[in-house]
């Protein structure tokens, strides 16, 4: 969204943090799992005991590299953990082992770039830095409770932490960065990108910019649980900044949480920066080493990516754009469209049910594809009845929804509840000639010319039929016995 002349404009950066898919945890052997019982994935080091030992995990480097490979960033090929000291009742050692560009120390990559569509115009925002490090434990707020539970499950577990430069401009553009790569990381296959589980977190700086170029004081945005919650919290945060500015009220840098009820946003504490943590070498990590063998054998695995499968979605079966775009807004989605035309073949038609009648479920429903009954060879079949006559498009549609809520094949649905279509003329000129005795007036509107009364005339005889007739073997019928 464009700015207003002589409206402050808005800066944002963004913090990602993502759960990387491993076994194990970054630093221990202890099992990456979600929804375990708390505090059974724990060991002497995740746990932070005296005298227990990190031991890197390499899984953990690989998916790092090759999501700074995917982003185009410069990997270093010597970078070194830090401890990250802090207090908090999650985090047991009372540091975090992480990597950050302090004292002469790179992080894992530099640079890079990913590209967004923004009004209809494709732009680069800049990546920052793309590093390594673990996760900490999890706050329990008990309904009425006195105090919090801590869940240790998670500490230690595989983050990569994406930081970009202050490149979006609004909200919107916020949330089409993190919607990019989330699906950028889905098709690396380097992380679920399940926000709703915490493997992917985002929190936001945000500050605005009058009309003489000075920044305005920055606040960071955080509790943000879905992409959704990003773009609305962020847009409250610049309203409220710009209206401090209007009021000449001071804007305080602080860490600021949102709250998805309420709808706000509402300090916290005040924002740290980098000397806070006082950052130092871990001294028992020794500095990772990534030489040209090892970033060759990462490049290799890298699967196909976003764009490279839209192009290709688009060049092997003559989709458009638009439907390339919808096709490849997750891998699952991918993979659903290309096994489903292997069985059945007219990718167009697979296209329009999928970016159609399917995508519109699983909005309705806040589900993925891969998350419900409906298989790529149970589609087809359904796609298969429509093609030989035994439904019709709209019984399709009720039912798909039917396949999917019952777990059952099209055929089963079918016979179970007697839906197959009505193509039989003879059967169907007996029930037309029933609904042109019982609606003369409509019949006369037709042979007057009157093109809207034909259309009540086939509705009476698909509603006579429970919705099976043939519509193209109906609409035949009505105009031989009418004579328009």
């Amino acid at each position: 969204m464009a700015t207003p002349a002589g409206a402050p404009r808005t800066v944002v950066g963004l913090e990602i943090h993502v759960q990387l898919l491993t076994a194990s945890k970054m630093f221990c052997g202890c099992a990456v799992s979600f929804g375990a019982p708390p505090n059974t994935l724990v060991c002497p080091v995740c746990l932070g005991l005296p005298g227990a030992l990190p031991v890197l995990n390499r899984r953990a480097v690989d998916l790092g590299l090759r999501t700074a490979l995917a982003l185009g960033c410069r990997i270093h090929p010597r970078s070194q953990f830090h401890r990250k000291n802090y207090f908090y009742p999650d985090l047991p050692k009372n540091y975090q082992i992480s990597q950050y560009e302090y004292a002469g120390h790179p992080p894992l990559a530099t640079g890079g770039a990913l590209e967004i569509v923004t009004e209809g115009a494709r732009r680069l925002v800049r990546i920052r830095r793309v590093h390594l490090e673990e996760d900490t434990g999890r706050l329990v707020h008990a309904e009425g409770a006195s105090g919090s539970l801590v869940d240790f499950n998670r500490s230690g577990v595989p983050l990569m932490e994406i930081v970009t430069e202050p490149d979006l401009r609004s909200p919107a553009e916020a949330r089409e960065f993190l919607t990019a790569l989330r699906r950028l990381l889905q098709f690396a296959e380097v992380s679920s990108g399940r926000m709703e589980e915490g493997t992917l977190r985002c929190d936001a700086n945000v500050s605005l910019v009058g009309d003489d170029g000075v920044p305005g004081i920055r606040t960071e945005v955080k509790n943000m649980n879905s992409i959704r919650a990003v773009e609305r919290a962020l847009a409250y945060e610049v309203a409220r900044q710009a209206e401090a500015r209007r009021r000449g009220e001071a804007v305080v840098q602080e860490t600021r949480h949102w709250d998805e009820r309420r709808g706000v946003t509402f300090g916290s504490r005040s924002k740290e920066e980098a000397q806070d943590y006082r950052y130092f070498p871990e001294p028992d990590l020794v500095p990772l080493e990534v030489d040209e063998a090892w970033l060759e054998r990462v490049r290799a695995s890298l699967p196909e990516l976003p764009a490279a499968r839209r192009d290709r979605l688009m060049a092997a079966f003559g989709l458009g754009g638009a439907d390339a775009d919808r096709l490849t807004a997750s891998p699952a989605m991918a993979r659903f469209f290309e096994e489903t035309v292997a069985a059945f073949p007219d990718a167009r038609v697979v296209a329009n049910w999928l970016v159609g009648e399917v995508a519109a479920y699983l909005n309705e429903h806040g589900t993925e594809i891969d998350a419900i009954t409906l298989t790529p060879r149970r589609l087809a079949d359904l796609l298969r009845l429509i093609e030989d006559g035994t439904l019709s498009g709209r019984l399709a549609k009720e039912i798909l929804v039917a396949m999917i809520k019952d777990d059952l094949d099209a055929v089963a649905v079918v016979e179970a509840r007697g839906l197959r279509q009505i193509s039989d003329e003879a059967a169907l000129g007996r029930i037309v000639e029933e609904v042109l005795a019982a609606h003369p007036g409509p019949v006369a509107d037709v042979r007057a010319g009157k093109d809207r009364a034909l259309g009540f005339l086939v509705g009476q005889v698909m509603k006579a039929t429970g919705g099976r007739a043939n519509p193209e073997a109906v609409n035949r019928l009505l105009r031989e016995r009418v004579g328009s």
